[in-house]
Order: C-alpha cells, then structure tokens, then sequence
C-alpha cells in the first residue's frame, strides 16, 4: 500500500505544500515514469498505469493529484464493471473531484490546488472528504494520520520533525525514509514495502517529491534499483 507524507503550509505564509508520495504496486503492472503521456491534456505530467491509461500521480499547473489504494468495494458493482483508479487522477488534475458513488475499489485521493490540501477517501460505502489544516500530515491505506497504521504511529513524528527545507528540501525526509528501511520490507511500520507476507503481490518501486503552489506544480521522480529494496534516491 503506498505511503504520502504532505506539509501543508501556514495560511498566509509563502511557502508552498511539499509532498513525499511512495508508490507500491505489482511490479510486473507495467508503467511509464513522469512524463507527458497524455497527448490530449497538454501541459499534464505523470506516473501513467500502461495498461488502464491512468495515472498514479499526476500534475499540470497548481493541481496535483496522487491516489492510494484502500479497502472497499461498491455495492451491486461485478468485478468486471469496475472502472479503473487512475482515471480519477487525471479528472482532478483537470479540475473535476470525486462525487457521488465511484465504480472503484477503495482509494484515499490527495488533492493539491496552490497551497490548499483535500483528502478524498472511498470505501465502497460512502464518499468523505476534508481539507487538511497546516502541519505534516500522513497517509497510507486507513485515514489521515491514523495511529492505527502502524507505518504512521512509526514515522509520523519523525517527518513532522525534519527541517524539509532550501533547494533539496525533500534531503531530510529521505533520511527519515532510510531510516524507516532498515526494517524488513514485510514489517507493518514499514514505508518501503514488499507486501507479499500480507498476501498481495505489492512492492515499493519509486518515490515522488513535489512543491506546489499558485504558480504551479515542481515534480521530481526516482525509481528504485530492486522492488521492496532501498537505496539511495536521486530525483529527476
């Protein structure tokens, strides 16, 4: 399940939302790094699924989306009329937000439009959504913070703690995320996955870093050399 870590900035304040999202996925699901993929949304960069066309995580001016998977499935809907995940991200980037009962499995959607931050979560049942306050905040397959998710009652603190600051400013939060990868990639307070052990066939396999505001979205991408393994990023 995949991990995001968001700073939402002071209202007021000149900083922009910084964003640390981890995806984990089948690694044999192919995938297009960042890139400009979508020929008919010009100016939209992303993390595109080969197969279902969407999105893991995409931009295009001061929108970014990012989607982690979560338990849930609709009512009355057969496996084969689901409609992919990915789709939603490409609608938010173009300014459309989830309503009304999706026809997907579970997702919690973080939404970024300049400096304002929204969670949007579905599980199969009913359709919440709330605007994060100032602070670092993380998220993986439950809620908002939630202590429950033993990753978060992990490492929450930690980000919250680290000066993610200056030209690499993600630096200090990838020391936190080293740290957090000295575990078995099977433990539950792991952030850099292989979910195997839990029976699903997910793996960490690259990271993204953004900065958002009104003048737009600043995205950088790094893969990592073996699923489930760490090493040292370098973000393009």
């Amino acid at each position: 399940m995949c991990t995001v870590i968001v700073r939402v900035p002071e209202p007021g304040s000149s900083a922009p939302v910084r964003l640390l999202a981890v995806r984990d996925e089948d690694p044999e699901r192919p995938w297009n790094p960042l890139g400009e993929w979508w020929p008919d949304r010009a100016g939209l960069v992303g993390v595109q699924d080969r197969l279902a066309g969407g999105a893991w995580l995409a931009a295009r001016g001061p929108r970014l989306a990012v989607l982690l998977n979560r338990a849930g499935h609709p009512e009355g809907v057969r496996p084969e009329e689901l409609a992919s995940r990915g789709g939603i991200v490409l609608a938010s980037v173009d300014g459309v937000s989830p309503e009304g009962t999706p026809r997907t499995l579970g997702f919690n959607l973080v939404e970024v439009d300049g400096t304002e931050v929204a969670v949007t979560s579905w599980d199969g049942a009913g359709l919440r959504r709330q605007i994060l306050r100032p602070g670092t905040h993380m998220l993986a397959h439950d809620d908002v913070d939630d202590e429950t998710t033993a990753r978060i009652a992990a490492w929450h603190g930690q980000f919250a703690d680290a000066r993610a600051e200056g030209d690499e400013w993600w630096g200090p939060w990838l020391r936190v995320l080293a740290d957090s990868a000295e575990l078995d990639p099977s433990d539950d307070r792991a952030i850099i996955r292989d979910n195997h052990a839990h029976g699903y066939p997910t793996m960490s396999l690259l990271a993204c870093v953004a900065e958002v505001s009104a003048a737009g979205a600043d995205v950088h991408y790094a893969q990592l050399d073996r699923p489930g393994a760490w090493n040292a990023l370098s973000f393009r």
